[in-house]
């Protein structure tokens, strides 16, 4: 299951230079999680300051 990133997001760019399959990028306004490329790892979630990543649903 992919990951969403919730309104939560400082836009900090942690998730998306983590991320090691490229599935994050910056949006309008907050980073965005491409479910066709998520993996599921998990980095990200452990790399945000602010807890704004976590699986969808």
């Amino acid at each position: 299951m992919a990951h969403a990133i919730s309104d939560e997001c400082i836009s900090c760019g942690s998730c998306a230079a983590t991320c090691p399959v490229g599935a994050i990028s910056e949006g309008p306004d907050k980073y965005v999680v491409d479910a066709d490329v998520c993996i599921d790892c998990c980095a990200c979630e452990d790399a945000c300051p602010t807890g704004a990543i976590k699986a969808a649903d």
